[in-house]
């Protein structure tokens, strides 16, 4: 196989990682997508897909917009440059949307989650940031049993 043939092992564009367990353990109120600021190696490991948003978190500190906890595993790959791999990384935001987040988490005591990292088409790294309301834990089940009712449901429908 020739080498403009082989598979690459990097993520060109599309989702680097998810945090399926968000939309489990919130109520996404809204969306809003946000650049992130990277270093060169932050970005190759990331390329790799093997970053975690599970324990992450989005908040204000010095009335700036940062993601707390997002754990980047460091590259390996023969550079010496090391990185914070759970350390601060600065989302790049419109001011308004950056007020609307503000306001969200100081008056109406919402959470920002990170729902998702990915590669626009321009190749630059992007979070999916969600605004959002803790579910309880009736809600959960609620929410289960509702999506089990449906797909109960779609398989009758489908063997009629």
């Amino acid at each position: 196989m020739s080498k403009d043939k082989k598979k690459s092992e990097f993520i060109s564009h599309g989702i680097a990682a998810q945090n399926r367990k968000a939309r489990h353990d919130y109520t996404i109120l809204s969306t809003i997508e946000a650049g992130i600021v990277l270093r060169g190696v932050e970005v190759k490991s990331l390329r790799l897909g093997r970053a975690q948003l599970n324990e992450a978190w989005a908040g204000e500190r010095d009335g700036e917009l940062f993601l707390f906890n997002l754990y980047i595993p460091e590259y390996q790959s023969g550079v010496l440059s090391r990185f914070d791999v759970r350390g601060l990384r600065k989302l790049l935001i419109k001011r308004k949307e950056r007020n609307q987040i503000f306001a969200a988490i100081s008056r109406d005591r919402r959470t920002v989650v990170p729902l998702d990292v990915f590669f626009n088409d321009r190749g630059l790294a992007k979070v999916t940031l969600g605004i959002a309301e803790g579910k309880q834990k009736a809600d959960k089940r609620h929410a289960a049993a509702e999506r089990d009712w449906k797909r109960d449901k779609a398989r009758l429908l489908r063997n009629k």
